[in-house]
């Protein structure tokens, strides 16, 4: 039987077998991970620079970005260590700082939910989207939002690394996750304890996710009851970017988790894991930038200041 004291590193699930496929999905994991960091970089710079963005949007926006650059620097580094050296091997605080990292993704979600409460005012009560959204609320919202996640991640990290392992060292997933941990788990009570907290967490989860379906059908009643095509075209469109990138991060996680066992295999598995885990940070800019024209403008006005900057550089070396 080993424990916390004694084991040393786990296995993961190798991204293939071929050495070929390897580098591949290295160099496929490198340039997922720049155009994330490079998208949410600018999505950052852009809120903070440019004043027309300092809107409560604005600001879970950029909470947004940061927590889709913490998800990509969670999981996706070690993988692209274990493909490039043709290992499978991750060490066993290294596994406990990623289960705990994991925690951008809980604050992810939180976050969707209070950018959909954002929506729901600005559209269903606009005459009061100042007084409910004003800075301190928009701060207040964002600091329960990364509480929740920081104290999710606590307790399973904790609870789930505290419980000896019996059944070897060798996980399902490419990345360390609870249930693939649970598995290798000899201790019944723990392992029901840690069931129990996972239990809280779906029933937390699915309490947000009401809500959020809640508060969309009021914002689509409100939105047909506009007279003008145009304004609701217009209404809706505000809420097209948040629908995109909430209904790809749901059902990619459902369907990664809630899958029935009769179609999962390893090859599917690991690609939805991939999809959950890895492609959302770097779409979730992509799909903001391309519905808000004020997004846009910043973002280039950004990327011209660099760019200028950058020549003025050159010239001034020259």
């Amino acid at each position: 039987m080993w424990n916390s004291s004694s084991m040393v590193q786990f296995l993961l699930l190798a991204l293939a077998d071929r050495r070929e496929l390897q580098l591949l999905h290295f160099w496929l994991f490198l340039a997922i991970s720049l155009a994330a960091l490079l998208a949410n970089g600018l999505i950052l710079s852009a809120v903070a620079c440019d004043h027309h963005l300092h809107t409560p949007m604005g600001f879970f926006l950029l909470n947004l970005s940061l927590t889709d650059l913490g998800c990509i620097c969670t999981t996706v580094p070690k993988a692209m260590h274990n493909s490039l050296w043709d290992t499978t091997t991750i060490s066993y605080t290294g596994c406990a700082a990623q289960l705990f990292f994991f925690f951008f993704v809980s604050a992810e979600f939180s976050l969707l939910t209070i950018m959909c409460y954002d929506r729901y005012v600005a559209i269903c009560k606009p005459l009061h989207y100042g007084t409910l959204l004003g800075s301190r609320a928009c701060a207040h919202m964002a600091a329960a939002a990364w509480a929740t996640g920081f104290l999710y991640s606590l307790l399973h990290t904790a609870n789930t690394f505290s419980l000896p392992l019996c059944q070897g060292n060798v996980l399902g997933q490419f990345f360390c996750e609870i249930p693939h941990i649970l598995k290798l788990s000899c201790s019944h009570s723990g392992y029901l304890r840690e069931i129990g907290l996972l239990m809280v967490s779906s029933c937390l989860v699915f309490g947000c996710f009401v809500f959020i379906v809640f508060s969309y059908v009021q914002i689509f009643r409100a939105v047909l009851r506009i007279p003008s095509q145009q304004g609701r075209h217009k209404a809706f469109s505000t809420c097209l970017p948040h629908l995109a990138v909430l209904s790809l991060f749901v059902s990619s996680v459902l369907l990664s988790h809630l899958k029935p066992p009769s179609i999962s295999s390893p090859s599917l598995d690991l690609a939805l894991s991939v999809l959950y885990s890895v492609v959302p940070p770097a779409l979730n800019p992509l799909i903001y930038s391309l519905r808000n024209q004020e997004l846009k403008d910043a973002l280039r006005k950004t990327m011209t200041g660099c760019f200028s900057g950058a020549i003025m550089c050159q010239v001034s070396d020259v």
